[in-house]
């Protein structure tokens, strides 16, 4: 059976692709990332089929622009009926602000459920030296929580972080705000780009809600068999 907290990224450019993987993984995956690559190819009928399906759906475009701008786009996305949808923390409180009260009445206007909005921290491609690089005035790990806690402030419904900053995510935002967490790596998997990892079961014990994996599932010999074996790490977490 499916877990919820597990969100299968779709990083792939077609629609073929996507319906082949999703036909393929069955009832075991009822929750599926669409990033840039899959809607910058396929359009919103990315979105639309799985939700025809009866998935859930992450619509993870990284909206980052002025307040305006960031009004008006995620008005348009919230047609799509994806249920968590991002923006990128370090536009600001005003971004933020802006962004959850559109999505909140755009969807009352068409009287649908009012998709989550999460706040993209920082990537997990980042190490604190790369981190430095950019401009990071204070060490990763604060920076992260200082967005999460903005975030909040804003009526955000939680953000995009990596596992290393997940437990104090959690404490400084309560149980109800919600923790994704990619650069989850099980233990048959390659680490490839991603820096600040962990198994999937060391995410939820820090405090993650969801568990975005995508390369340990979809380059996997068997992508149905790896779902299971993730299922199984996590039983009882």
């Amino acid at each position: 059976m499916a877990d919820n907290r597990i969100i299968a990224a779709l990083d792939v450019h077609s629609l073929d692709d996507m319906q082949r993987i999703v036909k393929m993984l069955g009832e075991n995956i009822s929750f599926y990332k669409v990033g840039m690559e899959l809607f910058y190819s396929a359009g919103p009928d990315s979105v639309r089929y799985l939700k025809d399906q009866g998935k859930k759906v992450f619509l993870d475009l990284k909206v980052h622009d002025i307040p305006n701008t960031v009004d008006q786009s995620l008005r348009a996305l919230v047609r799509l009926g994806a249920d968590f949808m991002t923006l990128h923390g370090t536009g600001g409180e005003a971004m933020m602000l802006a962004a959850a009260e559109a999505v909140k009445n755009e969807a009352e206007k068409l009287q649908i459920s009012s998709p989550q909005l999460l706040a993209v921290t920082v990537l997990t491609s980042f190490d604190e030296r790369s981190w430095q690089q950019v401009g990071g005035a204070v060490p990763l790990k604060d920076a992260v929580k200082r967005l999460a806690i903005l975030a909040k402030k804003s009526g955000i419904d939680g953000v995009v972080a990596s596992p290393h900053e997940a437990m104090d995510i959690r404490k400084c935002c309560g149980d109800d705000f919600l923790i994704v967490t990619p650069g989850i790596r099980p233990a048959f998997a390659q680490i490839n780009d991603q820096k600040r990892i962990a198994t999937p079961a060391q995410a939820l014990l820090c405090g993650a809600s969801h568990l975005v994996i995508g390369r340990p599932i979809m380059k996997a010999s068997d992508p149905a068999l790896a779902v299971e074996k993730i299922i199984e790490e996590i039983q009882g977490v």
